[in-house]
């Protein structure tokens, strides 16, 4: 079975994120980047079907700057096969993505494609939703234990009431949330090993999609500062306030 990951640079989840002074965008300047945590997981459990037999090969997938290549060469590191970059400099929508990925899965044929849910960047949650949907795929989202039973994957999900077991024909697009896998460090030899690996970059024009922005950010601004607390005396105090004051009682 082949298995294709996306993996996504942005701003590591470590580094507290700064809003440009003209409210344009968030300040990338200097700013440390990585691999989506989400994307991360997903990479993780495909690399473990294949300890598992599942899986022949890991192709991983970025759509991004050139910078970008610097996250496939970890996720090489980390033990994909061989990794493609969609080179771009231009801000993609969730809709163009998922038409990128559709026409490198028609290129690629392969029986799974493993997203993290969300981007911590822009946090939309749709491009695994739209890709099953171009492609004409099963889906899972939100996976937090993935199993191969025969030719079905079972995939166990969180929702509202407990958890949700959905049994997928391959080829199928999951989403992986959370609670699916802890990922691993790449190892020094690995790092090494990933130099020599195949990656690929090809053009957004050469897969035959064109940009389109169909909504347009008009400002950023950072969340409002937290006011200071304050000490009580005692419990009666504490009361006091929270009913007088705050009202929450």
């Amino acid at each position: 079975m082949k298995v294709l990951v996306t993996v996504k640079r942005v701003i590591d989840y470590h580094v507290k994120v700064r809003v440009k002074s003209d409210g344009s965008d968030v300040d990338l300047n200097n700013v440390k980047m990585a691999a989506n945590p989400f994307c991360d997981i997903a990479l993780e459990e495909a690399v473990r079907m294949k300890e598992a037999g599942w899986v022949s090969e890991i192709i991983v997938v970025s759509i991004g700057p050139t910078a970008a290549q610097e996250q496939l060469r970890l996720a090489l590191a980390l033990g994909a096969d061989r990794a493609m970059l969609m080179a771009t400099d231009e801000t993609v929508e969730p809709l163009t993505v998922a038409k990128l990925l559709a026409k490198l899965v028609e290129r690629e044929q392969p029986q799974l494609v493993l997203l993290g849910k969300q981007s911590i960047d822009t946090d939309n949650n749709q491009v695994g939703q739209m890709l099953a949907g171009l492609t004409g795929w099963p889906q899972a989202t939100f996976a937090s234990h993935i199993a191969l039973e025969g030719d079905e994957l079972l995939v166990t999900r969180e929702v509202d009431g407990g958890l949700q077991t959905l049994g997928l024909a391959l080829p199928a697009v999951v989403t992986t949330d959370l609670r699916l896998n802890e990922p691993r460090y790449a190892s020094l030899p690995n790092i090494m090993k990933a130099k020599q690996k195949p990656l690929e970059t090809l053009t957004l024009s050469e897969l035959g999609v064109t940009v389109k922005q169909h909504s347009q950010q008009l400002k950023v601004t950072p969340p409002p500062k937290r006011q200071a607390g304050i000490r009580v005396a005692d419990t009666a105090e504490l009361v006091d306030k929270l009913k007088h004051d705050a009202k929450v009682i």
